[in-house]
């Protein structure tokens, strides 16, 4: 595949600022959390949702009828409207579906526009949410350049099918996304969506840590993010 010069120097550039990010959360012995999604792997079942089910019912994620009060923490979307600005190189993957999340960022804009910290981030890199604070503002979901916030409209209880009776519900009003499953990272496994891939084509790891697959798959293969070029620093990695 034949990548231009403009595209060499961005994907260096953005290479360089992971690599960056890995240095300073190792030298402070702590841990950073991210995933990688094999594209390749994740298009031989263009139509699986196993990885959706999965979180959606770990985490009493309603399911709306009226796609207009949708609520979705992980989903799947054409890869051209995941990147819309990605250039021609990357033509062949247009087709492909993309995983889209939370990115976690980095530096998150959702956190610094939060009036009552009811979105803030973790040591640990994940950008946590107390839905207890939410007032509602929505101030979050239109700093969000990815659109990966959803409003809960309507009281959201009534919706969930099988309910999980160790993850709190969520009520009208509140705003809520994927979490990188922390409840579950505290006792030792993976997200829901990783370990319900039937093609593990989701690898989830610690990018402080030098031996974590997840590092040894981005020093191995190229990767592209979304939107990188706002500063904020997204931690999904598309592996190409």
């Amino acid at each position: 595949m034949k990548i231009s010069r403009h595209s060499f120097l961005r994907i260096s550039g953005i290479t360089l600022a992971a690599g960056a990010a890995r240095r300073l959360a190792a030298a402070i012995g702590g841990k950073k959390w991210a995933m990688a999604v094999d594209t390749a792997k994740c298009a031989r079942q263009p139509n699986c949702t196993k990885c959706i089910d999965a979180c959606h019912q770990v985490h009493n994620v309603p399911a709306m009828p009226d796609r207009r009060h949708e609520v979705r923490w992980i989903a799947k979307e054409p890869f051209d409207r995941a990147f819309r600005e990605e250039e021609d190189q990357y033509s062949p993957l247009r087709a492909l579906p993309a995983m889209v999340l939370c990115n976690h960022c980095d530096n998150p804009p959702c956190v610094r526009v939060c009036p009552t910290q009811a979105t803030f981030k973790r040591e640990d890199g994940i950008v946590a949410m107390d839905w207890h604070r939410c007032i509602g503002c929505r101030y979050c979901m239109a700093a969000c350049p990815y659109g990966s916030r959803s409003f809960n409209w309507l009281d959201p209880r009534p919706y969930i099918h099988n309910p999980n009776p160790d993850f709190p519900t969520r009520t009208k009003g509140v705003v809520e996304k994927c979490t990188f499953c922390s409840e579950r990272l505290g006792t030792g496994r993976p997200p829901a969506c990783v370990e319900a891939c039937p093609e593990k084509a989701l690898v989830f790891g610690n990018l402080a840590e030098p031996d974590s697959p997840i590092r040894k798959l981005l020093a191995s293969r190229t990767h592209i993010r979304r939107r990188p070029e706002l500063g904020t620093g997204p931690e999904i990695y598309y592996v190409i």
